[in-house]
């Protein structure tokens, strides 16, 4: 794969690797989770490669022509069909073995490795320094900070900046299949955010669907941009000119 936009500045911190899972039911404490500071949001102009937390605004002249600069990169090409689309065409759900992205094989799943990412105050289960069971997440597409627990699951979800449905229909359906399972696994692609407001973009491109917050949409734009550079995905005209106008172009 080749990664299309330069890397600026050296702001992505790298996450330490989960331990095994392990043990039963129960709460275990955590000041921090691994990989970030107090799970504060960064910019993702800083954060290239997606592991470190969150979604932070761009903003600022200098930052936002560099965004538009990086949206410019991206190819454009109509949607195809969504013939033979399947979510296990992406591998099953959160595995840890698609080698090649960040954080693969560290003995901690996908969506656990995002939780810990992004939350604050992490509580894993007893014995376990993988599966978190209660965390704080400030979720950068509604502004909203939710106190999660795992038995209200579905009220965080983990997004696919780019929907895989989108990526199926603008080329991934001819990929081999590790390619695929590396977008819907890789951290650049992944934010915990708001069960309803995931549910509410479904497969949705940036014309069709963006944050409700309005101050995190160029952020949202260039993350969009920087997974399909990443994986030399097209995006729709439209998308691309919707992307260029969130950061002011």
């Amino acid at each position: 794969m080749r990664w299309g936009a330069r890397t600026r500045r050296t702001g992505a911190a790298v996450i330490a690797a989960a331990a095994f899972l392990a043990g039963c039911d129960g709460l275990q404490g955590a000041d921090a989770p691994a990989g970030g500071e107090n799970g504060r949001a960064v910019s993702p102009l800083d954060n290239p490669d997606g592991t470190a937390p969150g979604l932070a605004p761009v903003t600022g002249g200098t930052d936002r022509a560099e965004a538009v600069g990086l949206i410019e990169q991206v190819a454009t090409k109509g949607r195809g069909p969504k013939t033979g689309y399947d979510r296990d065409e992406f591998g099953y759900a959160w595995m840890d073995t698609a080698d090649g992205v960040p954080l693969a094989r560290n003995g901690c799943d996908t969506r656990n490795d995002l939780l810990q990412r992004d939350g604050r105050d992490l509580r894993f289960r007893s014995g376990s320094d993988c599966v978190v069971v209660a965390m704080t997440l400030a979720d950068p597409y509604t502004g909203r900070t939710i106190e999660w627990r795992k038995q209200q699951a579905s009220e965080v979800q983990i997004d696919h900046v780019v929907p895989l449905s989108y990526g199926w229909q603008m080329g991934a359906s001819r990929w081999p299949e590790e390619k695929r399972r590396q977008l819907a696994n890789d951290t650049l692609n992944l934010i915990p955010v708001e069960g309803r407001a995931n549910s509410a973009k479904r497969d949705s491109g940036p014309a069709s669907w963006l944050p409700p917050e309005k101050a995190i949409r160029c952020a949202y734009s260039v993350r969009f941009a920087q997974v399909a550079l990443k994986y030399e995905l097209p995006v729709t005209a439209a998308d691309k000119a919707e992307m260029l106008q969130q950061c002011g172009a």
